[in-house]
């Protein structure tokens, strides 16, 4: 039987994209239906825990693997002495591999956490019980774990792009008639995911098919057939629910082992980390040092901009947190010098996490250009704006779309900015003291080749497929909207399915060029389809039309442009003197982020960006003890994060920001909502005190050493 499935010309529009859409997933989240990767049912699952190194450095000496073996449902235990190789020299989809995923390939430990052995058995009680058992024996080797702005053994990265200039910096700070000069520190910061990392890897018909907790299937699988010698069509990899992610959840170690494990076992094998274990080796933000030097006219034109970024990478290979790169493209000077310099340790490898190189970075730029205002008598977002530039700073390419003015003039009539006082320490409220921050937020908006198909269904229904991931950013109802609007539908009528590698490659949800990429494929699939259900006499055979699209050439056709998000944050906030305590009131974040497809889920993103950025500025640090290389507080009980009693009432919104080049107008959201949030925090508590904060988190003990400072008590 065959049926009608042509798009028909309804108010489908204004009935999706732009319009407030709950999750398509939100009721199988809520009622337990939404199954993620630990919780996928399984015949005959055996269960594997990773061994971890309590080593800072060495190698390992021995293995007690005997004793383990024999206790009750221990099937395997996978080491260097016995584990299937891999291959370890190949290019990936996002580059060169991540020594840490060659697992078991040789003695060495380079860190902490490195690790050292696998212990498979038929319950995960059973598999635990035996891991902690096991007795590994080291060589131990002195380490190093010390991370400070003066190491005399940072270098400049092999990459192109860890230095650019522009002019003379030297001779422009000395023709200034104000200079700042200061160093801005942020510490070591996990991604703390609600959804720890799992995976389950299990052999069927001869291909490898592997559950997981990802940013991206295809990446993933991509990553696995390359390690392990396989062709790409023998590897499936599905992540269909993923409870966070924010840069940690690419290829890890505990993929690799399942596979391993299913390999040898002939079984499906889960391995599942625990919270401490992610801290291990899932990946962080590094610690950063920034020296800002800033030189300026009397009236507020920058002469100078110079930004040098230091962070720790492993001795395994080159980390780079670019935090140096937001000035590339906010502000204009007649000299610009940004470098990122690098200190090798015995740390685990650090990895992107939310707004990478821009949450650090801002911090540095936006409290600098706050003190360069106060020293010009300026106010900041006057300061900001007499430095707007026309094109790129650098790279003199025009915007696609550029209204961070327009986010700084919404906002400041928002937040009531033209009442403020410019003047620290003048209000009070009973023992509290009042301030008022604002910081300018960037984020590039890129976009990378990806594929879809769209299939009308016999039903009369729309099936899209694409290997894209939604890690909690509502991106498969956004696509469902895309698809909708493209199809010129009802959104009811679409399907989105997503999370399979299957469906071909595209890009991963990550760099705030996820929705942007997939919805160019989607929205050209079903263009495609379009024509040729046009063409056809409207039967739809059982097999459905189908149309698939590749968005490689769509891309190579754009112009060169700098194409950024951008945005205004504002704080305010309230702190105790006597006992160091800073309450945040209320914060306020204006968008100028092209067009918004989903209201609800947008606001939620950039409103956790924000709520991220509170954290990042009072509570994030994870700190290592220097004697051991580890981790004090591995867990959410050391290592704080916002909750809810931190989080005031919040308020994040956007501007109309057109994009005419761009063939589906979308900038990247996921990330700008973190970006800016410190500096405008910090920034407040300047002006509630009178002290300036150079280095993140704002703890009560700084904040009242700075008042005995400021008082000479």
């Amino acid at each position: 039987m065959t049926t009608t499935a042509q798009p028909t010309a309804t108010t489908a529009r204004h009935r999706s994209v732009g319009v407030a859409h709950t999750r398509v997933e939100g009721r199988d989240k809520v009622t337990g239906a939404a199954r993620y990767a630990s919780e996928q049912p399984f015949a005959d699952l055996a269960h594997g825990w990773l061994v971890l190194s309590t080593a800072a450095r060495g190698r390992i000496r021995a293995i007690g693997e005997e004793a383990v073996r024999a206790m009750p449902g221990v099937l395997a235990v996978l080491h260097s002495g016995n584990a299937p190789r891999v291959m370890t020299d190949y290019v990936s989809l996002l580059g060169p591999p991540d020594p840490t995923n060659a697992l078991f390939q040789h003695d060495r430990v380079p860190h902490i956490g490195w690790p050292v052995a696998l212990v498979v058995a038929e319950t995960p009680e059973q598999a635990r019980e035996a891991a902690e058992a096991l007795v590994v024996e080291y060589e131990v080797e002195p380490h190093d774990v010390a991370f400070h702005a003066d190491r005399p053994d940072s270098y400049v990265p092999d990459d192109g792009n860890a230095v650019l200039t522009k002019g003379d910096l030297e001779a422009e700070l000395a023709a200034s008639a104000v200079v700042l000069d200061a160093t801005y520190t942020t510490p070591e910061q996990h991604h703390s995911a609600m959804e720890p990392h799992a995976a389950t890897a299990r052999w069927d018909g001869g291909r490898l098919d592997v559950l997981d907790a990802n940013q991206g299937a295809m990446w993933v699988a991509d990553e696995l057939a390359k390690m392990f010698s396989l062709d790409p069509s023998s590897v499936r990899v599905r992540s269909e629910h993923i409870g966070g992610a924010f840069g940690s959840k690419g290829l890890r170690p505990h993929q690799v082992a399942a596979v391993m494990a299913a390999t040898v076992l002939q079984r499906p094998v889960r391995v599942a980390l625990t919270r401490r274990q992610t801290f291990a080796v899932t990946g962080y933000r590094s610690p950063t040092a920034q020296r800002m030097r800033l030189g300026a006219d009397p009236d507020g034109r920058l002469r100078a901009f110079g930004h040098e970024a230091l962070n720790l990478t492993s001795t395994l290979r080159p980390f780079v947190e670019t935090s140096a790169a937001l000035g590339r493209v906010l502000y204009d000077a007649r000299a610009h010098h940004t470098a990122h310099r690098l200190v090798d340790v015995d740390m685990p490898t650090p990895t992107w996490m939310r707004a990478p190189g821009e949450a650090p970075g801002s911090f540095a730029v936006e409290s600098a250009l706050d003190e360069l205002a106060e020293r010009l008598g300026m106010d900041p977002i006057a300061l900001r704006a007499r430095n707007e530039p026309t094109v790129g700073p650098l790279s003199g390419l025009p915007f696609s779309s550029r209204d961070l003015l327009g986010c700084f003039e919404e906002g400041a009539r928002r937040f009531g900015w033209a009442e403020r006082d410019p003047r620290p320490r003048l209000r009070r409220e009973g023992r509290w003291l009042l301030g008022t921050g604002t910081a300018a937020a960037t984020y590039p908006s890129g976009a990378a080749p990806s594929t879809a198909s769209v299939t009308a269904e016999a039903d009369g229904t729309f099936t899209v497929r694409i290997s894209a991931a939604d890690v909690g950013t509502g991106a498969r109802t956004a696509l469902t909207l895309i698809a909708a609007e493209a199809l010129e539908v009802e959104p009811e009528r679409v399907a989105v399915r997503i999370g399979d590698s299957d469906f071909g490659p595209a890009w991963v949800a990550g760099g705030s060029m996820g929705t942007r990429s997939w919805a160019l494929a989607v929205t050209s699939a079903a263009a495609e389809l379009r024509g040729r259900l046009a063409l056809g006499d409207g039967e739809i055979p059982p097999e459905g039309i189908t149309a698939h699209t590749d968005t490689a050439g769509l891309l190579a056709e754009l112009a060169k442009k700098e194409r950024h998000s951008f945005g205004a944050q504002f704080a305010e906030v309230a702190v105790d003197p006597a006992t160091g305590e800073i309450r945040v009131r209320r914060m306020l974040g204006i968008f100028a982020a092209g067009r918004i497809i989903n209201p609800l889920t947008a606001r939620s993103q950039l409103v956790g960006g924000m709520v991220w950025g509170l954290s990042m500025a009072l509570h994030e640090e994870a700190v290592r003890d220097p004697a051991s290389g580890s981790h004090i507080g591995a867990d959410l009980a050391g290592y704080h994060v916002a909750a809810n009693a931190d989080v005031p009432v919040i308020e994040a919104d956007w501007i109309e920001d057109p994009v005419p080049d761009d063939p589906v107008g979308l900038k990247g959201i996921g990330e700008i909502g973190i970006v800016g949030v410190a500096a405008a925090i910090s920034n407040a508590v300047w002006h509630a005190t009178g002290v300036r904060h150079r280095d993140l988190p704002l703890r009560p003990d700084r904040v009242l050493r700075a008042e005995e400072a400021r008082t000479g008590a």
